[in-house]
């Protein structure tokens, strides 16, 4: 029997590994089988290098980041700040879909600072409900069903567009896969470049890690993740990322003494 899939499917090279890294350790630990998938190679990721240039380097940088976990990265080659929620793209998100087969996928959060992440989110959020339906025609692989367990990672910084904090539904406790999830995310050494320069940030890991410890606080776990279950009509209603990993998933509703 093949191994059951994860497909984290976000905007760009190491928002997967900075958002569910941890989350995508703990499956593979149970046995899953890892995909990662970026709808552009980072393109716009440098002040020096050209887009092909840059993009060539993330690439490769993806493909590192992902085989820490023996996954398979892909790219859907779309251009840095003009993700579009248009046919060709919603056709290419559900034709990768359709020949991964996941049973769970992870995706940007709705409500994010960057609008490549929001139309990522939506993209993803279409494509995993289509990817059932036959007449939606993408190529060879055919339809998908059921519909994939769908789950919204936190936004950066864990807030919306106008600093209001997005409150997960449930929080999973990564201390054990914590250096596994730095591992991943230190392929991308031109990111660190690119946040240097553009955004004066020298602490690349060290940023992926106070979002960690700030959801950890919230469990009394060193570090976690916080995610949001898509369970609108048509998709599946129980919580298989709480079935896989058990006592790691926390469900989480917000407090009154909470920050």
């Amino acid at each position: 029997m093949n191994p059951p899939r994860v497909l984290a499917f976000m905007a760009h090279p190491d928002d997967v590994e900075f958002l569910c890294g941890g989350a995508l350790a703990l499956l593979r630990e149970k046995g899953w089988e890892v995909h990662i998938a970026t709808m552009t190679s980072g393109d716009c990721g440098s002040e020096t290098l050209s887009p092909e240039e840059i993009s060539a380097i993330r690439r490769v940088e993806g493909v590192r980041a992902a085989a820490v976990l023996g996954g398979t990265y892909h790219c859907l080659d779309c251009l840095d700040g003009l993700i579009a929620y248009d046919r060709q793209t919603n056709f290419q998100v559900t034709a990768l879909i359709r020949k991964i087969r996941p049973r769970l996928v992870f995706a940007c959060s709705p409500q994010d600072y960057l609008i490549d992440h929001e139309v990522s989110s939506a993209l993803v959020r279409n494509a995993s409900f289509m990817a059932g339906v036959p007449n939606w025609k993408t190529g060879p692989d055919g339809p998908l069903r059921p519909t994939p367990h769908l789950y919204y990672a936190d936004p950066l910084e864990g807030k919306d567009l106008f600093g209001v904090p997005i409150v997960p539904s449930m929080i999973v406790d990564i201390t054990s896969v914590m250096e596994t999830k730095a591992e991943m995310l230190r392929s991308h050494a031109s990111q660190r470049e690119w946040l240097l320069k553009q955004h004066g940030v020298d602490e690349y890991i060290e940023a992926m890690r106070a979002m960690a410890r700030k959801r950890g606080e919230l469990i009394s776990a060193d570090y976690a993740e916080g995610f949001r279950q898509h369970l609108g009509h048509g998709y599946p209603q129980d919580n298989l990322l709480a079935a896989e990993l058990g006592d790691r998933v926390h469900p989480y509703a917000k407090t009154r003494n909470d920050p």
